[in-house]
C-alpha cells in the first residue's frame, strides 16, 4: 500500500475531557474528511450503565447506529455533524466502513505482531486502533477487507485461526474517543457496528 488514507501527518488523539463529541465529530470530518454519523450512547442509572437502544442484552452498548438507515445519515461536512450532534450530544461518534477506509480487526497479539512485521518490511501504515478489549484495528484503503481473508490463506493461515474481521462496506466503528461500557463485544450483527 503506497497511499495513505485520507491522512497526511499523524494527528493527534483527542483528549477525552473537556471536549464534546460534537468536537471530535467534526475534526474527523474537518482534519481527516472521513464521514461521520451519531450512533448510541451509554445512560446511567443506580449506579449501572445501558445503551440508549433500550435493549438490555445489546452487543456493543453506547456504540452502535441508532437508526437502520445510517448509511445515508453519514456526512463529511462539518456543518452537517455540528447540526446532528446539536441534536444528539451525548451520541457516540461512528465511522462508516467501505468509504474512505476498511477495517481490518485481530486480537492485540497478532496486531502486534503484525505491526512489527510492517515495519521491518517497511511498508506504510494506516491508522491503527487498539481497543479496550484488547483487539486492534487496522484502517486500510477501501477494498482491503474483502482481499484480507485471501491473502491471509495465501501466506498459510486460516483467517479463522487469527480471528481475523474484516469490515467494508455495511460496517462502521466507533471512533476514538471510545464511550462504551468494558468489556466490549467485537462482533457485529445485521446494521450493527461492532464498537471501539
Amino acid at each position: 500500500m503506497e497511499e495513505t488514507i485520507g491522512v497526511t501527518e499523524a494527528a493527534q488523539i483527542p483528549r477525552q475531557r473537556g471536549e464534546q463529541l460534537m468536537d471530535h465529530a467534526v475534526r474527523y470530518a474537518e482534519e481527516r474528511h472521513w464521514d461521520v454519523f451519531p450512533g448510541t450512547w451509554l445512560e446511567a442509572s443506580e449506579g449501572e450503565e445501558f445503551c440508549s437502544c433500550g435493549d438490555t442484552e445489546c452487543p456493543a452498548p453506547g456504540a452502535h447506529a441508532a437508526r437502520p438507515d445510517w448509511a445515508s445519515q453519514a456526512t463529511g461536512s462539518a456543518a452537517g455533524a455540528r447540526r446532528m450532534w446539536g441534536k444528539h450530544p451525548k451520541a457516540a461518534v461512528l465511522l462508516p466502513t467501505g468509504r474512505t477506509f476498511d477495517v481490518l480487526e485481530v486480537p492485540e497479539s497478532a496486531g502486534f505482531l503484525a505491526l512489527a512485521r510492517l515495519e521491518r518490511m517497511e511498508l506504510p501504515l494506516g491508522p491503527v486502533i487498539s481497543t479496550p478489549d484488547r483487539r486492534m484495528l487496522f484502517l486500510v484503503l477501501p477494498g482491503g477487507a474483502a482481499k484480507a481473508p485471501a491473502l491471509v490463506r495465501d501466506l498459510g493461515w486460516a483467517p479463522s485461526s487469527l480471528d481475523l474481521v474484516p469490515r467494508g462496506q455495511g460496517h462502521s466503528l466507533a471512533a476514538p474517543p471510545p464511550r462504551v461500557r468494558c468489556p466490549v463485544p467485537t462482533r457485529t450483527r445485521k446494521n450493527v457496528p461492532a464498537a471501539v
